[in-house]
């Protein structure tokens, strides 16, 4: 199979035909419990039925008309995604990446048009921002940019929490910093509040740019619409992609009023960003965290998944630590067991997650799951590990 494919991805070999709710359906019919949501896309599920309305009903009208011209849906959206993000304007693309490269860019113009001379960029240990150049350029992993150095520019790298380093780092008047508040690739890590805080702090002492890639921890996964907004900080730019749009391709690169003008007609552009298609599925994921209660169950759903995982570290002592919130959460391994082997085995048991790195196990659930589904795959990782390490002797 894909053998006219490049590989870039390692692929499960079953095929994946069709979803409902919180289970994807193989074309054996085969019922999986999907933790992994598309990797943090799949915010409404599978088959959602007010999204396959809004989305059959635009397919059946008109897919694009290029940012030159007006569709219905754009304004709405940048209404509801500034309110609930608490920023004032908005550029739309199509992923992640693209909206931490809008991010980057806005960042260095700011400057040019200020004429500071300032364009470097402090990003955190264990970051991951994306794979362009610019985005790759503030990814921390080595193994990701060394390839296709050299990258984009002066880049200072700082751990997590570390407020001298981050001091010292910030004097240098870079042009930005950027960070994520829960760090996802690296196996789902929190920054203190306190060092969110700091970090704000330093940035509007020192006219440093705070960027805060929300692009897997925002659109409500954490309990509120931004992930930093727990801590009463507010960036000076934040990005959001993943779940944004329900499972289309959708960026977004908020900014506060600060930076309003700063890019203007020819800076910066995007031919297939901010589709009606995507902007319909987008209002339907709003809509439901604003109007339908979602924000409320993604909360209640989180702390169950909470109680399951520390559950699951009390009862296995080879599962010694849960991290995260809301339904961005993750358990850590003993050294005793390799995370990708218990990924391969929750896999022949249905049950989809994704390790990250040797010891982790990332848990990324739609917003749609139920809690019966929650307890229900905290006990297949249980019988996974309990599996696993009943072998080893033999092995």
């Amino acid at each position: 199979m894909d053998e006219h494919v490049i590989k870039t991805y390692r692929r499960a070999e079953p095929v994946f035909v069709r979803g409902q709710g919180a289970c994807l359906y193989t074309d054996q019919g085969r019922e999986y419990l999907d933790f992994l949501g598309g990797i943090a896309v799949s915010a409404l599920g599978h088959g959602h039925p007010k999204l396959v309305e809004a989305l059959q009903d635009q397919v059946g009208k008109v897919l694009h008309v290029s940012n030159l011209l007006r569709h219905p849906y754009t304004e709405e959206v940048a209404e509801r995604v500034t309110r609930l993000a608490g920023m004032a304007e908005v550029f739309f693309c199509n992923s992640g990446t693209e909206a931490n490269e809008a991010a980057l860019k806005i960042a260095r113009k700011h400057h040019f048009a200020k004429g500071t001379g300032r364009t470097g960029f402090v990003a955190l240990e264990g970051s991951f921002h994306g794979r362009t150049m610019g985005a790759l350029s503030v990814t921390h992993n080595r193994a990701y940019r060394e390839p296709f150095a050299p990258l984009c520019g002066e880049v200072t790298f700082v751990a997590p929490g570390d407020a001298d380093a981050l001091r010292r780092a910030l004097a240098r008047q870079p042009a930005a910093l950027i960070l994520e508040p829960i760090q996802g690739e690296t196996g789902v890590h929190e920054l203190p509040h306190e060092f969110l805080r700091l970090a704000r702090e330093l940035c509007t002492e020192t006219g440093t740019i705070l960027i805060h890639d929300e692009v897997q921890c925002g659109s409500g996964r954490t309990g509120t619409f931004l992930c930093a907004q727990q801590a009463g900080v507010t960036p000076d730019i934040v990005t959001l992609a993943k779940p944004i749009a329900g499972g289309l391709p959708m960026g977004m690169t908020l900014i506060g009023e600060t930076l309003s003008g700063t890019l203007q007609p020819g800076d910066h552009g995007s031919t297939f960003a901010g589709g009606p298609l995507a902007c319909r599925g987008a209002l339907v994921l709003l809509r439901e965290l604003e109007e339908g209660g979602l924000q409320q169950r993604i909360r209640e759903l989180g702390a169950h998944l909470t109680t399951a995982l520390d559950g699951l570290v009390a009862l296995s002592e080879h599962v010694v630590e849960r991290r995260g919130r809301g339904l961005m959460q993750a358990v850590q391994l003993d050294p005793s067991l390799d995370a990708r082997e218990v990924q391969r085995q929750l896999f022949t048991m249905g049950l989809i997650v994704n390790a990250t790195g040797p010891d982790t196990l990332r848990i990324l659930p739609p917003f749609v799951v139920t809690q019966a589904q929650v307890f229900r795959a905290a006990d297949l990782i249980r019988t996974a590990v309990d599996q696993l390490t009943a072998q080893a002797p033999q092995r």
